[in-house]
């Protein structure tokens, strides 16, 4: 049998449950479980070992936008802000214009994706609203879809003026590890559940336009019929990229995003916002506050630990 070298594998942040020890060859892995506890004080005579095979492993990472690329949810909040004060947007029995505050929509915009299904949600729950487009409360389902449509369509217009004025930046570490993962050979995509137009916006914007036109893959809200936590958005990535899911390491910063990926089967890495941080992230492989100490080498080591546990 070939020989095997040991690696101890601990990297910050990593889920308890996979803490682990790996003998490898260049060939295939041996997985034996340990405490962490007990690292230093393994039985090398006997292990109980489980031979998986890595040649397949990690063949494509894909990123969220917002929150992940760049931390958009207050621009988002000042949007929709600045819709609802431009058509006057009112809930009864309010006659000043809607404000969704910042810690009720650090809160709602993990809740439900996509701005459509936020505000429907919204005036479902609180009241359909008048407004200058109806100076009554629409009643019926094409009358609410005009306003919807309306309200969105200028929000997102409005947002692509926040990202165009040149004061939003990447998050730490996305860029690097994008080109990582290109120099490597990974398939490479984003999958947003925000409108077409403003994630392309951003990206042209904040990876620039060679980055962009390098990806293998990227999908938007618009691309699929159903919203995340839905794993439908993952579910076609994989097949326009004509990988496994297993094999895909996807980048998320919300439980819903991680709710989406892990349906679809692939394992997830959080690089969490200030108002995702106290979400249940029990599901993610690794958890991280940015990217700016994470190598490509770190998440290959996570999926193959992954791949060894199951």
């Amino acid at each position: 049998m070939a020989s095997h070298s040991t690696l101890v594998f601990s990297p910050p942040n990593l889920s308890p449950k996979f803490s682990s020890l790996f003998y490898y060859s260049p060939l295939s892995v041996t997985f034996q479980t340990k405490k962490s506890s007990s690292l230093s004080l393994i039985n090398k005579t006997k292990p109980r070992q489980f031979l998986v095979s890595v040649s397949a492993s990690f063949q494509a990472l894909i990123f969220d936008c917002d929150g992940v690329i760049l931390e958009s949810e207050h621009l988002h909040r000042q949007a929709y802000n600045d819709a609802f004060s431009h058509f006057n947007v009112c809930c009864p029995p309010s006659s000043q214009p809607l404000i969704w505050d910042p810690d009720f929509y650090d809160v709602f915009q993990n809740q439900i994706g996509g701005g459509k299904p936020k505000m429907r949600w919204y005036f479902k729950e609180h009241g359909w609203p008048s407004s200058t487009l109806f100076e009554t409360p629409p009643e019926g389902d094409e009358e609410r879809a005009k306003l919807i449509d309306t309200l969105q369509d200028w929000k997102t217009e409005r947002y692509k003026e926040i990202i165009k004025s040149g004061t939003v930046e990447p998050r730490p570490g996305v860029l690097r590890l994008m080109d990582e993962a290109k120099a490597a050979g990974k398939k490479l995509a984003v999958c947003s559940a925000a409108t077409k137009s403003s994630v392309i916006l951003c990206l042209e914007n904040l990876i620039g336009m060679e980055r962009f036109k390098g990806l293998d893959c990227f999908l938007a809200g618009d691309d699929v019929k159903e919203k995340k936590p839905d794993p439908l958005i993952y579910v076609t990535a994989a097949k326009r990229l004509g990988v496994s899911e297993k094999d895909c390491l996807v980048l998320e910063d919300s439980v819903i995003g991680l709710q989406a990926a892990t349906m679809a089967g692939m394992s997830c890495v959080i690089t969490y916002t200030s108002s995702t941080a106290d979400q249940d992230f029990k599901d993610a492989i690794a958890i991280y506050p940015d990217l700016s100490n994470v190598r490509l080498s770190d998440l290959e080591l996570l999926l193959q630990n992954v791949i060894a546990a199951n």
